[in-house]
């Protein structure tokens, strides 16, 4: 069984589909740490981003594993290497984001996941074309966004507590260019799906959208969890 999250940069996608996963015991699927992978080896061999050719390539030959660790957590390993927090800056997000404009990249990625896909009984997925061009056959698919401002003062906050401060207006701007990049993409491009549920979670806690996607879960795919799980209420 497939859940597939989708939405624009800053909606909340990796929290609620790693909130997710662990609440159903599931797989969870960051696609967009894959495509960060591959940037991020792409740096380090000074391969350009405009260089399709050797792009492909390289999607093609790197091993990526995601693996779970004694605590819970799930981290991705590029050839072996954990590179977890090496990929979370904001240089290699915008790398990845001009990267995986390249139909052969994108066409190596993808069949990655499904591979991905494969491994368990229980699978949530998030990216920005999961529930249109990955898993099109998704037994749910959610497109989960907030307003450009919201997801701004949202990244603006992750890279504070990484250390890194970057002026709100600057934040603001490159959600607006790589919202623009993604919707306008000849390969993949972000759309919603026809058949997905949309989620806006403007003024939303990470808990109050989990527990919005729990009760979908339970309504749409007769999925139960602990009842703690879900929170006093599934609206804000």
């Amino acid at each position: 069984m497939i859940i597939a999250i989708d939405g624009p940069a800053g909606s909340g996608k990796s929290t609620l589909a790693k909130n997710l996963a662990r609440a159903l015991g599931w797989i969870y699927l960051d696609t967009g740490a894959m495509y960060r992978a591959l940037a991020l080896q792409a740096q380090r061999m000074g391969i350009e981003p405009d260089d399709a050719e050797r792009l492909s390539g390289l999607a093609q030959q790197i091993v990526l594993e995601l693996r779970r660790e004694a605590d819970g957590e799930q981290r991705i390993h590029l050839n072996g290497e954990d590179i977890t927090h090496a990929i979370r800056t904001p240089t290699i997000s915008d790398l990845a984001s001009r990267i995986s404009v390249h139909k052969g990249v994108r066409n190596a990625m993808v069949a990655k996941q499904r591979a991905l896909a494969l491994q368990g009984s229980g699978l949530v997925a998030e990216g920005r074309d999961t529930t249109t061009v990955v898993f099109p056959n998704a037994d749910l698919k959610i497109y989960l966004t907030a307003s450009p401002e919201e997801r701004a003062r949202r990244h603006q906050h992750q890279l504070q507590l990484q250390g890194i401060e970057v002026p709100y207006e600057q934040v603001l701007r490159e959600i607006q260019e790589r919202d623009q990049r993604d919707r306008m993409r000849a390969e993949s491009p972000l759309m919603e799906a026809p058949d997905a549920v949309r989620i806006v979670n403007d003024g939303w806690t990470k808990e109050q959208t989990l527990a919005y996607a729990l009760e979908l879960c339970r309504q749409r795919l007769g999925l139960t969890t602990p009842e703690s799980l879900y929170g006093r209420s599934t609206t804000p």
